[in-house]
């Protein structure tokens, strides 16, 4: 297995100098934050995230992410072109050894929380989900803004596109998928690329909107779109494990065996009686995930992609990208380092 970690660009708080002393650290996850959502990614800005992490002892070969935008994800009159650029965007990124690129197909906004800094017991804080606090509210009432939502948008902005969803529904969204898969995933295949899709986060409907990403069935269906090793998941065992309904062990043995799991993000959640959550430590017994089960099955079934620390706690008095401090990632790190070797597994170098 490939041990990896999110890094935010030159702005990031996190050097890549912090990045490289944690144990077993191999790749670097990351990606070109200052073009327009639908525009090719400069050949340059690559090359310069490449050239940054190799000279830390690092390999830059995952992206997370490019987006897929919502004139794709509605299929709009634009898609084509932005879909034409998307695939320019993977064949730059495999010029300069990206491996892996993620993405997601969530309408509006990307992963929702009601609060990015809920002060445990221990005094450290976390990302929370609560359903109390997203009772009575409507986007296409009221002036709301949550966490995880792109600031771009102006509130008009938002209430036009829920409309656009309520619209195609979640069949509209499934059709604009297999669109949008059958042009991409023949162009990563030729680059030697696989496209992870990230889950949903929550895997719930939000305000309405369609969520599909959601559970087994629907994963199923996903991968059978275009069945391809190219197309596979980036499983995150927070966002899915937020259902109860979703066994996360047997899942992840589930795709790993079927090889079409291309990115693991390796989290805990402990999930609360309305289904309500709060993101917490990597360690089992702080959440309601069993995380020794869950690299035993990607050790037994022979998982050798790319996994990585998901969402931290702020500890120590750090500061910080809410989620995605230094020091309880690089915890988590040592601890997912640990539970693979503990069950058989190499860590690559």
């Amino acid at each position: 297995m490939k041990s990896s970690f999110r890094w935010y660009g030159d702005s990031d708080p996190v050097t890549l100098e912090n990045i490289r002393q944690i144990p077993g650290m191999r790749s670097i996850v990351s990606a070109v934050y200052d073009v327009k959502p639908g525009e090719v990614w400069p050949e340059e800005s690559i090359k310069y995230i490449a050239d940054k992490c190799r000279e830390n002892g690092l390999v830059f070969d995952v992206v997370e992410s490019i987006p897929v935008t919502e004139e794709i994800k509605l299929g709009s009159p634009e898609r084509d072109r932005h879909i034409e650029n998307y695939c320019e965007s993977i064949r730059r990124c495999a010029k300069y050894g990206v491996k892996c690129v993620t993405y997601n197909f969530m309408p509006v906004f990307d992963w929702t929380r009601t609060q990015l800094d809920k002060v445990a017991a221990d005094g450290s804080t976390s990302l929370v989900m609560y359903w109390d606090q997203l009772k009575g509210l409507d986007p296409l009432k009221d002036d709301i803004h949550l966490p995880g939502w792109d600031s771009s948008y102006t509130q008009d902005q938002v209430r036009e596109l829920i409309r656009a969803y309520g619209e195609i529904r979640e069949e509209g969204l499934w059709e604009n998928i297999k669109y949008f898969l059958e042009r991409v995933i023949p162009v990563a295949e030729e680059c030697g690329v696989v496209m992870a899709l990230h889950p949903d986060d929550p895997p719930y409907p939000i305000f309405g909107l369609p969520r599909v990403i959601t559970c087994e069935e629907n994963i199923d269906r996903y991968l059978s779109i275009v069945d391809s090793p190219s197309n596979t998941l980036c499983f995150c065992t927070g966002s899915l494990g937020c259902s109860p309904k979703n066994d996360i062990p047997k899942l992840v043995r589930k795709y790993s065996e079927m090889k079409r799991i291309g990115f693991m993000h390796l989290r805990n959640v402990k999930i609360l009686e309305d289904t309500s959550f709060e993101e917490s430590g990597h360690l089992t017994r702080e959440g309601s995930l069993d995380m020794n089960a869950i690299v035993k099955a990607l050790v037994e079934t022979g998982f050798d992609g790319y996994f990585r620390p998901d969402h931290g706690r702020m500890i120590w008095g750090e500061t910080g990208k809410p989620g995605y401090g230094l020091f309880d990632r690089a915890l988590g790190s040592a601890y997912i380092n640990g539970l693979i070797e503990a069950n058989g597994g190499i860590i690559e170098k």
